[in-house]
């Protein structure tokens, strides 16, 4: 049998699998602070009898886009982008510290800050809280300040400041929960020269004309791993044939 339709099999899988990643950067194409996922893949020789003539395709590397998106101005008390290198710290669903460039923030019943999908935003003594009927500044640095809104006038008060850390993209990787985490497990330790700008967000930095490109070069490239399919079919039906003859 023809080592061409192995060679075509995995070609037409990693394939799928690549439609599937480019698939989620498109809808995630509005997603605040969303990174485009990206594949790396390389051929490995079929090695046996004869010369090395045919090759496997292998999923590499699963990496990440990390370039920033758009700054656009929102005008919102809680919504902050980080500009330039850098991540916000967040508490996991299982207490451990993960990172997201997702600034939507919001403040729960409970008085804490929170991300939009539900995550406590740190600050430098852990999970920040807001006191209640507070009006809420951010600063460039993360500093949180608040002023009652009970009394007129009420002086500004500091009451946290937001965990800011940029540890190198190498060390970083993308979690199941849509946050990224440090490849050791490790907590980032805080970065002062990362800053935010307040009252905005960053947009993801996924290019929707490129991903829809992509995804037709795809569907067209598993089109021709199909026809290489078909081929080696063929071709097995005129070796029997030919086999018949002689027999």
């Amino acid at each position: 049998m023809d080592r061409l339709i192995y060679t075509a099999m995995t070609g037409a899988k990693h394939i799928l699998e690549q439609q599937a990643t480019t698939a989620h950067n498109l809808a995630n194409a509005t997603t605040t602070g969303f990174k485009a996922q990206v594949d790396s893949f390389r051929a490995v020789p079929v090695l046996g009898d004869g010369l090395p003539t045919r090759a496997f395709v292998v999923d590499a590397t699963v990496g990440t886009d990390y370039k920033s998106g758009a700054i656009q101005q929102t005008g919102r008390e809680l919504d902050v982008a980080v500009t330039g290198e850098g991540w916000i710290a967040v508490q996991r669903a299982d207490g451990s510290e993960g990172y997201t460039r997702n600034g939507a923030l919001k403040i729960n019943e409970n008085g804490q800050l929170q991300t939009s999908t539900g995550l406590n935003v740190m600050g430098d003594g852990g999970p920040i809280s807001i006191p209640p009927d507070s009006a809420i500044a951010i600063g460039k640095d993360g500093t949180i300040s608040t002023v009652s809104n009970l009394t007129t006038p009420s002086p500004s008060t500091i009451i946290a400041r937001i965990k800011l850390t940029n540890p190198p993209p190498n060390t970083m990787k993308r979690a199941d929960d849509g946050v990224f985490v440090t490849s050791t497990g490790q907590a980032a330790p805080a970065d002062a020269n990362v800053t935010v700008a307040g009252g905005a967000l960053e947009s993801s930095n996924v290019n929707v004309v490129e991903t829809m490109v992509n995804m037709i070069s795809l569907a067209r490239g598993f089109e021709m791993q199909m026809k290489m399919l078909e081929n080696a079919q063929n071709n097995a039906g005129k070796a029997d044939q030919l086999f018949s003859l002689n027999g």
